[in-house]
C-alpha cells in the first residue's frame, strides 16, 4: 500500500482507494442521494443547481462524474 492524500478532506492516509475510510462512508451516502435524485427528476440546468437540490459539493460532484461508481444506466452527465 502506498501513502495517499483523501480527495475528500485532505488526511493522509495508506490504502489504494482515492478517499480515506472515514470519507468513504460519506462518498457512498452522496452517491445514493445522487443517484437517487437523477433517477426521480430531470437533469437540472448546471452544477450549482445539483448541488444546492443535493447538498452536495461542487467539488464531491465532479469527482463523482469522473468515477466509475457514478453509471446511471448510461446516462451522460455533461453540465
Amino acid at each position: 500500500m502506498e501513502l495517499n492524500k483523501c480527495k475528500r478532506c485532505g488526511a493522509f492516509f495508506a490504502s489504494l482507494d482515492s478517499v480515506c475510510p472515514n470519507c468513504k462512508t460519506k462518498d457512498l451516502g452522496d452517491l445514493s442521494r445522487l443517484k437517487e435524485f437523477l433517477a426521480e427528476n430531470d437533469l437540472p440546468s448546471s452544477m450549482d443547481v445539483l448541488s444546492y437540490e443535493t447538498g452536495i459539493s461542487i467539488k464531491n460532484l465532479n469527482r463523482f462524474m469522473d468515477s466509475k461508481e457514478l453509471q446511471i444506466n448510461d446516462i451522460n452527465i455533461n453540465l
